[in-house]
């Protein structure tokens, strides 16, 4: 796997390696949890995946910005984001 992305492909080849099933089958489980955490999120569900981490919806309130361009003042809308916290296991693997 490339050190800099893991990509949907790599992940496929990876379960395709530890469980021996074709890579398209395997594509397909990739794709089918990816379209899953997409739907909870959406929905705005967490996900919560044991020893993992947990990932979150966060509102973002509106601000000031600057483009970086012309130097610009502009107000970036309020929006959702992504966040994701790390379970406690995942940091000390980290870490150690």
């Amino acid at each position: 796997m490339d050190k800099n992305n893991l990509t949907r492909k790599e992940l496929a080849e990876a379960v395709a390696g530890q469980l021996g099933y074709p890579r398209s089958t395997c594509a397909d489980i990739v794709d089918s949890l990816f379209d899953s955490m997409k739907s909870s999120l959406t929905g705005g569900e967490p996900i919560k995946i044991v020893h993992f981490g947990t990932f979150t919806l966060r509102d973002k309130n509106p601000r000031n910005g600057r483009n970086p361009r012309t130097g610009e003042s502009i107000l970036i809308k309020k929006r959702k984001m992504v966040s994701f916290k790390p379970s406690k296991k995942l940091r000390e693997q980290i870490n150690d």
